[in-house]
């Protein structure tokens, strides 16, 4: 089981949800990181799962709620 004070997100997930969060395209992110298209749907894909949502919306929004991921 996790604990409580450790992040439900990895360091990758964490930083792809705050570009989505900056409205950056699929294509984008992959870009600025340096990673196929494919590899950034499926931390978005095992996001959404983790959290039991059914889209990006919902999980940047319950990540927000999480206090997992911050507005700047």
């Amino acid at each position: 089981m996790r604990e409580r004070h450790r992040s439900l997100l990895t360091k990758r997930e964490r930083e792809i949800f705050n570009l989505l969060i900056d409205d950056l395209t699929t294509k984008e992110i992959a870009s600025q990181l340096g990673i196929s298209e494919k590899t950034v749907r499926n931390h978005i894909s095992n996001t959404i799962q983790k959290l039991g949502v059914s889209g990006r919306a919902q999980a940047i929004l319950e990540l927000l709620r999480l206090e997992e991921l911050h507005l700047r």
